[in-house]
């Protein structure tokens, strides 16, 4: 077991300062990030980045098209038919919200891929004048 080295004034060090000494800052920095780092050059597939809203535009959609088939069976003579005036609308309303939300959020993908596509240019920019 390894004793800590004291400081000139007789006290330990705390925790967070040998944690600073010892970590190594841009590692940290780019496994603490949520986005994705400007470090890490790796191309992606359209499907990597717009699979998340395709899905949530497909289940709303198909949401929306059960929730027209239910209220169209509330019109026909059947035996719950106030089930049906009740189930309808409410998957109408999901499925329409689910569409329009991922069909928001494409717009904002893309608009995000050009902002880090011109992050990443200003990036080596900086780097080819400022390394020489």
């Amino acid at each position: 077991m390894e004793i800590p080295p004291k400081s000139p004034d007789g006290s330990e060090k705390s925790p967070q300062s040998k944690e600073l000494l010892t970590s190594n800052t841009a590692s940290t920095l780019c496994i603490s990030s949520r986005s994705e780092s400007v470090w890490t050059s790796a191309s992606r597939s359209k499907w990597d980045i717009y699979h998340k809203p395709v899905i949530v535009v497909s289940v709303g959609a198909a949401i929306f098209l059960f929730g027209i088939v239910i209220t169209s069976l509330s019109c026909i003579q059947i035996k719950n038919k106030n089930v049906y005036k009740m189930c309808g609308p409410a998957f109408l309303s999901l499925g329409l919200m689910l569409l329009v939300c991922g069909l928001v959020w494409i717009p904002i993908i893309r608009k995000k891929q050009k902002q880090r596509q011109k992050s990443q240019f200003l990036q080596s920019l900086k780097s080819f004048f400022f390394n020489r």
